[in-house]
């Protein structure tokens, strides 16, 4: 499958934040956005996932146009936003069911590594850690073909950053990626395009220099 963005604005009263144009993603690949805070990469997710409004969008799927305020559309794009999505008082293996039906897919989420430490708590008792990291499972398996990943690595123990790149890498192969996150090099380990925002548009990056280069990390000099 393949979604394109051919235009796509938003701006909050008179500042533009996103003046995006022909940006693409296609099932089979996983493209990084970078940016510093208050670019745009949450804004352009929670768009594609359709709970933010664009000021301007013209958006295709398979070259139809494409509507992420739909029903339907919530059935292709998956979002892993940063901020916590699970009922606090359900404990975390019944969660599980709720979220991914099929049973074979709800034992990859229950027999990854560290979560049958906690798959007797409730929601409310995890740590952020731990939170965040089952967040990052329960969307990462679900069945969408296109998934939008907002900081997967922050605030997770260092240690599960190995896991989460093997799965996103895994998924990579069948499923449509955006990924942004401040820890750049995992980032960078698992993507096959990489994109930066600027001033509310999307330069394509092919070396960490550059990322240097557009403001993101500070020179070495």
């Amino acid at each position: 499958m393949h979604l394109a963005i051919d235009k796509l604005q938003k701006s909050f009263g008179k500042r533009a934040i996103l003046n995006l144009e022909n940006l693409e993603l296609a099932t089979g690949e996983t493209v990084g956005i970078f940016g510093r805070n208050g670019s745009g990469k949450s804004t352009l997710m929670k768009i594609l996932f359709g709970t933010m409004k664009a000021t301007a969008s013209s958006l295709y799927l398979d070259t139809r146009p494409f509507n992420p305020a739909t029903n339907i559309a919530r059935k292709f794009i998956a979002y892993l936003p940063q901020h916590s999505f699970l009922p606090s008082g359900l404990k975390v293996r019944d969660i599980i069911p709720l979220m991914i039906p099929d049973g074979e897919t709800q034992n990859r989420v229950f027999y990854s590594p560290g979560v049958a430490s906690f798959d007797n708590q409730r929601i409310g008792s995890l740590s952020m850690g731990q939170l965040k990291y089952l967040e990052f499972l329960l969307v990462a398996y679900l069945d969408h073909p296109f998934l939008m990943l907002d900081e997967p690595f922050s605030m997770i123990d260092p240690l599960y950053h190995p896991i989460i790149k093997d799965i996103i890498g895994s998924l990579g192969a069948s499923k449509g990626i955006f990924v942004t996150d401040h820890y750049y090099e995992n980032v960078w380990a698992v993507t096959n395009r990489n994109y930066i925002l600027v001033d509310g548009l999307l330069f394509p990056i092919e070396t960490k220099e550059e990322l240097t280069k557009h403001g993101y990390l500070p020179s070495r000099r």
